[in-house]
């Protein structure tokens, strides 16, 4: 949890969006909220946002402490001079007031024109009676401070106090910045550092101040609908900002923006600024306040729309949007209006049908949108021609088909010319030139040459000299391969098509003619498939039979076959087997281990290598040598003692 302010601010996002959080933060910060109201030294800052966050939770304050807190504020607010410690007690007074406690300030008057002797002549307001600068940021604060002042008077305040302050509001729009879409919001000028607030938190806080103060104003405050929708502009064209306070002003600024005691903000939006002329899309357009609410019955007109060619632009007599109310969008077929391929600046006005609705509501006068309309475009006489030089004539001109690849076959020397022409015109017929029109010739070897095509008379048209040509071909004989590039966001069928190929025969490069540059490697090729390895393997060697192979085998066993004769010929047994537990041990380890040798020659032989073989068979013999040792020092010391006795 961070601090009061921060944790207030986060509740209360959540709140104006609809998120419900309250319940689970109450229980961690009201404790503190009690001990802050409850403390005799906390400040009048702290106590003010410790009663501003319950004004959310709700928390549990007995009135005895309230009571206390009452009279040390009213006490504050009368001897106060400086603007944000007004603010502080003035407004920590309201939240006590609006929890539904009795509450009022007795001297409204005097605390009235205390707040009004920090204003200044161009609607800003310092901080206090010692600040040389006046501050925006503190316009708001004081609106604010002046609400409460007027929501807690008894007696009411004077009308022509309030009638004063209306004025200066006015003032303080003089100093508006704006853009030239209409988006308008407040700047501090230079005052000192640890006091400056950017254009958001500044524009906020005469939001905040303004929507407050017309809520306890008997009377009205106009102030033009231009200049409430440049403000809502302002914060919905900020996105998601990138701190908490901001997002907070940001969202709490919309809120109050909302409050119909001034004029709530219509929003005219485009759900789609792309339109293509081919498929006959419908011009849409929604009409909301700030947060997305339905707007009233109103009208929409297309009075105006500028394109790419104002000459050519159509002249508009308010056309009339169709209303879908199921869908609450108004839509305008764009076919009749003999629209052209190309941006257009679209204007409308926003007309309400309610004659009540108009003080209520703020339509902003035109609003200006921008949107793209795209189309096919048709490509005509399109020709190819390899031309002689020296007389100007020209081998047959052949018929270009742009819509698909072609395949044409050319063949020309250092002394002709390719030339190559066609044009473009829109879905109304006139010319039309594409961001992107060029032509490319690829040896070969892969080196490319890249021409842009010139434009005039409605036609594109492009002629290759090959003889001033030879030196940038560094003199490459062979198939150059032709491809023409037309591109624009506003065709729909751009193409890069492959015409063909031409095969040129230039002349032999000098001595000291350029080389051709490196082509580039792809560093990816390297992870491509590689060259399959072909190999052969040499014939096997010639086998011996098989029957050698066995009688091999048999031979090899025999020693083995013998050795087990003599052992059944010698008549072994286990008489001689130690009969002791110590003895015995080792004397089964001695021929465990006799027997893992063995079984390590059957491993070199199938498996392991020389050294991997001998350094086991170092371990085992080491083992067989001890116990084998200790086996047979058993069996002499039983002989010596049988032959003693």
């Amino acid at each position: 949890m961070g601090s009061l302010e921060e944790t207030y601010e986060a509740l209360r996002t959540f709140q104006i969006l609809g998120l419900e959080k309250v319940s689970k933060s109450s229980l961690a910060t009201c404790p503190l909220v009690v001990e802050i109201l409850g403390s005799s030294s906390s400040t009048t800052k702290d106590v003010f946002h410790a009663l501003r966050l319950n004004s959310i939770l709700r928390c549990q304050i007995d009135a005895k402490t309230i009571k206390g807190i009452v009279s040390k504020l009213q006490s504050v607010a009368k001897s106060a001079d400086s603007l944000l410690d007004l603010y502080y007690s003035v407004g920590s007074l309201l939240h006590i007031k609006n929890q539904g406690f009795d509450v009022s300030l007795s001297d409204a008057s005097g605390v009235f024109d205390s707040i009004k002797a920090l204003s200044q002549s161009d609607g800003r307001w310092r901080y206090d009676s010692s600040s040389a600068e006046s501050s925006t940021y503190a316009a708001g604060i004081a609106l604010e401070t002046l609400a409460g002042v007027v929501s807690l008077a008894d007696p009411e305040v004077d009308q022509s106090r309030i009638g004063v302050v209306k004025k200066d509001i006015l003032k303080l729009f003089d100093s508006v910045k704006g853009y030239d879409d209409g988006v308008i919001y407040f700047e501090e000028k230079h005052v000192d550092t640890n006091e400056y607030k950017g254009p958001l938190a500044t524009t906020a806080s005469v939001v905040r101040g303004i929507t407050t103060f017309v809520k306890v104003d008997s009377g009205k405050l106009t102030i033009p609908g231009d200049k409430m929708l440049g403000l809502a502009k302002f914060f919905l064209s900020l996105g998601i900002p990138g701190s908490n306070t901001d997002l907070f002003d940001q969202i709490d600024s919309l809120s109050c923006l909302e409050n119909k005691r001034v004029a709530v903000p219509l929003i005219l939006s485009l759900p789609s600024t792309v339109l293509s002329l081919t498929s006959r899309d419908q011009l849409k357009v929604e009409v909301t306040t700030v947060f997305g609410s339905p707007a009233p019955p109103l009208t929409v007109n297309l009075v105006e729309a500028i394109g790419p060619d104002s000459r050519n632009s159509p002249t508009l007599e308010n056309q009339v949007l169709h209303f879908d109310q199921e869908n609450n969008i108004h839509y305008l077929d764009i076919q009749p209006l003999k629209l052209d391929v190309g941006k257009y600046a679209l204007a409308f006005e926003i007309s309400l049908q309610d004659s009540d609705l108009v003080n209520s509501y703020a339509t902003g006068g035109r609003t200006k949108a921008s949107v793209f309309l795209t189309g096919t475009v048709k490509i005509d006489k399109a020709e190819i021609a390899i031309v002689n030089s020296d007389f100007g004539s020209s081998e047959a001109t052949q018929k270009l088909d742009l819509s698909r690849d072609n395949t044409l076959s050319l063949s020309a020397n250092h002394l002709q010319k390719l030339r190559l022409s066609f044009q473009l015109s829109t879905p109304l017929c006139q010319s039309f030139k594409p961001h992107q029109v060029f032509l490319k010739l690829r040896h070969e070897t892969k080196l490319e040459h890249i021409f842009i095509l010139e434009h005039s008379s409605k036609q594109f048209k492009i002629v290759l000299d090959f003889l001033g040509l030879v030196e940038k071909f560094y003199y490459l004989s062979g198939k150059y391969d032709i491809e023409l590039t037309v591109g624009d966001v506003a065709m729909e069928n751009s193409f890069l098509r492959a015409l063909g190929h031409v095969e040129l025969d230039l002349p032999e490069a000098p001595e000291k003619a350029a080389q051709p540059p490196r082509q580039p490697v792809d560093p990816l090729s390297r992870y491509g498939p590689k060259q399959e390895i072909s190999h052969i393997f040499r014939s096997p060697d010639k086998r011996p039979p098989v029957e050698l192979s066995y009688a091999f085998l048999f031979l090899t066993l025999l020693p083995f076959i013998g050795y087990l004769i003599g052992l059944a010929r010698l008549g072994i047994n286990l008489k001689g087997f130690p009969s002791s537990a110590l003895p015995a041990t080792f004397a089964v380890l001695f021929h465990s281990g006799i027997a893992a040798i063995l079984v390590l020659y059957a491993l070199f032989w199938l498996k392991f290598n020389l050294f991997t073989t001998l350094k086991v068979l170092g371990f085992l013999g080491t083992f067989v040598v001890f116990v084998g040792h200790r086996t047979l020092s058993h069996l002499a010391s039983s002989s010596s003692k049988l032959k003693s006795s």
